[in-house]
């Protein structure tokens, strides 16, 4: 396994990062079988695992904590808060109280004293980006977090976290973890450009497209992925149209739709680690088989025909959005101010 410096951290970090959302009631609710998984990845090279306070309501970050037990050292552990973790309105968000709060939780179930990267996993508009910083900068200064890091921002906001850092003379974002595949590569347009500008690591999440590159889920076939019921960018007549172009080059490469679709991820140089979120150890030596890919220029090229650079093909359900987008309120003058005249 080779590795990539995250960002300016100096840290090295492995091209594939474990992601832990599957561990647990949502995925894989086995633990001693979601430990395993854990113990071949890292058995393998993989010394980078990414989970979230959110994640089965913290049982993610548990089962990470039992699994890093005398080997905690040689781990990088990521994890991130904002989402709710119960019904008091406060028991969620970016805000100083509820960071100081959280990261506290997630240390106990981690069961370690130090966080690697403590990512916010949403922006929150509602709240004064000075405010999280501020909050995150004490963190690093107790010792308690090494790096701090953002989630699905979009460009503007992380060239904002960057300047108020700069201004306020307090710690900076080193890392963002955008969506990237071959179907959404909108974020090659200006986050990952702005990312490599500020010298920040990115660690990609859904390199597969949630099971669309996996061969799955086909135009007019049925899939066993329960998830295909749950989010309609699963059943886009737009994204099916790409993935039935990229499932005959894979088979011209010789690769597994898996393979092609890691190896794209990790061959941009703005990206450090792509996240892998196996539920099952079948998963896993399925992608841990394909490490050594490496796609040549003219597979790239073919792929940029496919799904041209700097584009989505639709757009995830789960993917950050901004007000403006969610509200039609924000995006529409009163009706009678609209006339020119």
């Amino acid at each position: 396994m080779h590795y990539r410096t995250l960002g300016r951290t100096g840290i090295q970090v492995s091209p594939y990062c474990l992601g832990a959302m599957m561990f647990g009631a949502i995925g894989n609710p086995d633990h001693d079988d979601s430990i395993r998984i854990i113990h071949k990845a890292l058995d393998a090279g993989i010394n980078f695992i990414d989970t979230a306070d959110l994640y089965s309501r913290g049982e993610s970050e548990e089962i990470v904590g039992k699994a890093l037990k005398g080997r905690r050292e040689n781990v990088v552990v990521a994890t991130k808060v904002n989402g709710a973790m119960g019904d008091d309105p406060n028991q969620r968000g970016i805000s100083r109280r509820w960071i100081i709060t959280e990261v506290e939780n997630s240390l106990r179930r981690l069961q370690t004293d130090y966080i690697d990267l403590y990512q916010i996993h949403r922006p929150d508009p509602t709240v004064d980006i000075e405010e999280t910083l501020s909050a995150l900068t004490d963190l690093i200064r107790s010792g308690k977090v090494r790096a701090i890091g953002s989630s699905t921002m979009p460009a503007s906001d992380m060239v904002e976290a960057q300047w108020v850092s700069e201004r306020r003379g307090l710690e900076r974002f080193r890392t963002e973890q955008p969506t990237y595949s071959i179907l959404n590569r909108g974020i090659e347009r200006e986050v990952l450009p702005v990312a490599q500008r500020y010298g920040m690591g990115t660690l990609v999440w859904s390199p597969l497209a949630q099971g669309m590159l996996t061969g799955r889920i086909r135009k007019g076939a049925q899939t066993d992925l329960r998830r295909v019921a749950l989010f309609k960018h699963l059943s886009d007549e737009r994204r099916l149209d790409a993935v039935e172009q990229i499932i005959p080059l894979a088979e011209e490469a010789g690769l597994p739709m898996t393979h092609l679709a890691m190896a794209f991820a990790i061959a941009h140089p703005g990206v450090t680690s792509a996240i892998i979120g196996p539920r099952t150890m079948e998963q896993l030596d399925d992608l841990l088989a394909g490490i050594d890919v490496s796609l040549s220029d003219e597979i790239l090229d073919r792929i940029d025909e496919i799904v041209p650079s700097g584009t989505d093909v639709g757009a995830l359900d789960m993917a950050y959005q901004p007000p403006a987008i969610q509200r039609a309120s924000l995006r529409r003058r009163p009706v009678d101010e609209r006339a020119a005249a």
